[in-house]
C-alpha cells in the first residue's frame, strides 16, 4: 500500500513538474489557462462575508483586474483543520479563463492578498489548468 502512495505521489509530481506545454486546441478554440479560486466565506472574528460585502470586494478588487470577463458561483466547501476538526462554510468560486497565462499572476496575487487583508482570511484555495477555450 505505502508503495503504491509513493508511486501515486510521484507520478502527481511529474505532473505538476512537466513544462507548460499548451493543450492542442480545434479551431476556433485557442489555448488557455483557467483559474480557479475558492474564497471562504467564514471571518476569523465572527460572522461571514455578506453579499454586500463580496459585490464592494468583486468591484473593487476583482474586476479592474480582470474587466474581459469572469465568473462567480456559490458553493459550499469543507477542509479538515490542524486539530482534525471538519469545518463547512459558504464559499465563492472565481472561474477566469486567460489567454494570456504568464500576465496572470500578478492579478491573482493581487486578489488574493486583497482578499486576505479585507476579510482577516489567511488563505484562498488556487486551482489552474491548461484549456482550450473561444467565443
Amino acid at each position: 500500500m505505502r508503495e503504491a502512495a509513493v508511486a501515486l505521489g510521484l507520478l502527481a509530481l511529474s505532473a505538476c513538474a512537466q513544462p507548460d506545454t499548451p493543450p492542442v486546441c480545434t479551431a476556433p478554440l485557442k489555448p488557455a489557462l483557467e483559474i480557479n479560486l475558492y474564497f471562504g466565506r467564514d471571518k476569523p472574528a465572527g460572522g461571514e462575508v455578506s453579499e454586500a460585502e463580496w459585490a464592494a470586494f468583486m468591484n473593487e478588487s476583482v474586476t479592474p483586474h480582470f474587466p474581459a470577463g469572469l465568473s462567480v458561483f456559490n458553493v459550499e466547501g469543507q477542509y479538515r483543520e490542524p486539530t482534525g476538526r471538519i469545518v463547512r462554510e459558504r464559499s465563492k468560486l472565481i472561474v477566469v479563463v486567460v489567454f494570456d497565462a504568464p500576465a496572470h499572476h500578478g492579478k491573482v496575487s493581487a486578489i488574493v492578498e486583497a482578499y486576505n487583508r479585507r476579510f482577516g482570511q489567511h488563505s484562498v484555495f488556487r486551482v489552474e489548468q491548461a484549456a482550450c477555450a473561444g467565443l
